[in-house]
């Protein structure tokens, strides 16, 4: 097996056993013949694994990778997870691959990379495993746009992060609005068709390069002030703005020596907030991670110019429950791999100093000059902060495990009083809800979500496409409420026949739910019981929820449940009810966005597959395509003015 990737200089094997160490006793082996028999085979896979640097791969039995690991010695790493290592993990060990390299730098290089592909279970990652964000300026266009974005690919781009929330984000970004003002408007070029300027000149958040308000030159400037602020150039910032004002005041131009004045101020009574008192730590990052179990956090202190500029607050998962030192070398990798800029020197606990050497060397490729620092802080500032950021870590993870216990005693209770006011004699473990979403009876679709132990299951939402009635003109929710309840059933009658280990089984057709809500009053509910009778045979409780009054109904009673309406149980019911209502949207959008560029673009000539999605890129959606003016579609980037000018034609003539 060769792996798509060649930084590395090595070779990537999959240890084979001999043959006779993997023979099992007797005509039917039991378990226990089995598990020795791959006990016996583990034991000569790490004897012959080599004693050089490199990447090991832990395989389960469905050929799954579930973690991936580094070291100078692959066989002695390996065999440290055996020896008191995590139980759980070695249990499902089936196959250990290795990737020999020539040093611990294309090591570190060649883990990330199979940590990215595989993504494995057991590896150390953030728990909120989304890409990060990040703050971009469009260095590419004449007045560059700063915004929040979640990708750093683009050339011509500047990216400054990663940020630990999309909040952070949009903070900074109006920070940097009142402070440097900069156009929020999309597209490459400023302004919008009415030629006025939008309401951020008149609050002081642009300068209206649309309507030339402002020269390029001084628009550049601005851009110049928010890259220098988010690279932490803070001393920079001041003096630049100290010149321009008095700049402006030799000339006598006092009405800009004033901005420039007003700014100044700003800036400076910001950063004396944030300026760390007597501290002599100047550019750093110093990170602080505190472990416990399976959750760890990671706090890191981005200190610029002597002044505290973020504090990023990062949650872990660590389902192998490794090591403090492990756990911060693994975000490490993580968090800088995925920023674009790594600062000259990084601060870390007395935890870390065997790693010193390994962390330098994967840093050393992230950042161009010097390389980078990275220091055990001791004494002074750099100790106070360091620490800081531990407690910071510490504290993050209690409050985090006191949140996250509030939030399981809330479901439980609410799961407590749904049971009670329904009459079941067990908890409604498993909640399922259903919603139908049409638009004149065109692309009619329905949603199933599910709710196990009084939160969202998203792994086993499913969507279904109404097939509806011959002779049915326009919408009718009953009939489809009772079409995709019956499929429902056919499902699970399909499912239940299957085994457990059918890779063709769907586990969330073929559960048993303890509750089925649909989304409307009681003639959905009519609609669904006539379809569920199989289910509520089995003891499956069916409600439904109508949305004018939030009133919950039963089957055979013509009043609704008398549950209130601040209860848990009610929420609970609500938040499926919205869920199924979200879901379902979603779906009948995308299919309904899909059926008009089909309709509509396919018709038009010179509009192939590619121009289709240029088009559906840059407008976001078919509606706003079909109202576009020939100047915005003109506007769209790699279209060439003549085919645009053809489709607009096009368009009006389609109507």
């Amino acid at each position: 097996m060769v792996p798509a990737y060649s930084k590395a200089r090595g070779f990537y094997a999959s240890v084979v056993a001999d043959p006779a160490t993997d023979q099992e006793t007797g005509d039917e082996p039991g378990m226990n013949n089995q598990a020795a028999g791959r006990e016996a085979r583990i034991v000569a896979e790490r004897r012959s694994l080599p004693d050089a640097p490199g990447v090991y791969l832990f395989r389960n039995r469905d050929d799954d990778v579930i973690y991936v690991g580094k070291a100078i010695s692959i066989r002695k790493r390996v065999a440290s997870h055996f020896s008191g290592g995590n139980a759980e993990m070695t249990r499902l060990i089936e196959q250990i691959e290795f990737l020999v390299t020539e040093s611990e730098s294309e090591a570190l290089i060649a883990e990330q990379s199979f940590i990215k592909r595989y993504r494995p279970r057991f590896n150390v990652k953030l728990r909120d495993d989304k890409s990060y964000p990040y703050v971009a300026v469009s260095l590419d266009e004449d007045y560059p746009r700063v915004y929040f974005t979640r990708e750093r690919h683009r050339s011509g781009r500047a990216y400054f992060g990663p940020f630990s929330s999309a909040r952070r984000v949009r903070d900074t970004l109006d920070l940097l609005g009142k402070l440097f003002q900069y156009r929020t408007c999309e597209g490459s070029e400023p302004g919008r068709r009415s030629g006025s300027p939008c309401l951020d000149y008149f609050i002081k958040r642009c300068g209206a390069p649309c309507v030339d308000y402002i020269s390029r030159e001084d628009y550049r400037n601005n851009i110049d002030r928010i890259i220098d602020f988010l690279s932490g150039r803070y001393d920079q910032i001041e003096r630049d703005l100290e010149s321009e004002m008095k700049e402006a005041a030799a000339r006598q131009d006092f009405e800009a020596a004033a901005v420039f004045r007003d700014r100044l101020a700003s800036v400076r009574s910001l950063f004396e907030r944030q300026r760390i008192s007597g501290s002599k730590v100047g550019t750093a990052d110093l990170i602080g991670v505190a472990a416990e179990g399976t959750d760890a956090n990671a706090q890191v202190f981005q200190v610029r110019d002597g002044i505290l500029a973020e504090r990023q607050s990062f949650y872990l998962e660590n389902p192998s429950g490794r090591g403090l030192d492990e756990v911060t070398a693994e975000f490490i990798e993580h968090y800088y791999g995925a920023s674009p800029a790594v600062p000259k020197r990084i601060v870390l606990g007395p935890y870390m100093s065997g790693l010193v050497g390994e962390i330098e060397l994967f840093l050393a490729g992230r950042r161009s000059g010097n390389g980078v620092e990275v220091r055990i802080a001791e004494r002074g500032d750099t100790r106070r902060l360091r620490e800081m950021a531990e407690r910071n870590a510490l504290l993050a993870l209690d409050q985090d495990r006191l949140r996250s216990e509030h939030r399981q005693q809330r479901r439980v209770e609410a799961l407590d009083q749904l049971g009670s006011a329904l009459g079941m004699e067990e908890l409604p473990v498993r909640i399922e809800g259903f919603d139908i979403s049409n638009l004149g009876g065109e692309h009619t679709v329905a949603s199933m979500v599910v709710f196990e132990g009084g939160k969202p299951k998203k792994a086993d939402y499913r969507r279904f496409r109404v097939q509806g009635k011959e002779g049915h003109d326009g919408p009718d929710d009953f009939a489809s409420m009772e079409e995709v309840l019956g499929r429902r059933i056919g499902q699970y009658r399909q499912q239940a026949d299957l085994s457990p280990h059918d890779r063709d089984r769907d586990e969330s057709f073929a559960s048993l739910p303890s509750v089925i809500m649909i989304d409307g009053g009681k003639g959905q509910l009519a609609a669904g019981v006539r379809a569920l009778e199989e289910f509520i045979e089995l003891g499956v409780t069916v409600v439904s929820l109508a949305k004018r009054e939030e009133e919950i109904f039963t089957p055979g009673s013509s009043r609704p449940l008398e549950l209130n309406a601040d209860s848990e149980a009610n929420m609970l019911l609500q938040r499926v009810r919205d869920e199924a209502h979200r879901f379902a949207i979603t779906h009948h959008r995308g299919r309904r966005d899909k059926a008009m560029t089909s309709s509509v673009l396919d018709r038009i000539r010179g509009v192939g597959p590619t121009r289709k999605r240029l088009l559906m890129k840059h407008f976001g959606s078919p509606d706003r395509l079909l109202g576009a003016s020939r100047e915005e579609i003109e506007a769209v980037p790699g279209l060439p003015g003549k085919v645009a000018r053809e489709i607009h034609e096009q368009l009006n003539r389609i109507g």
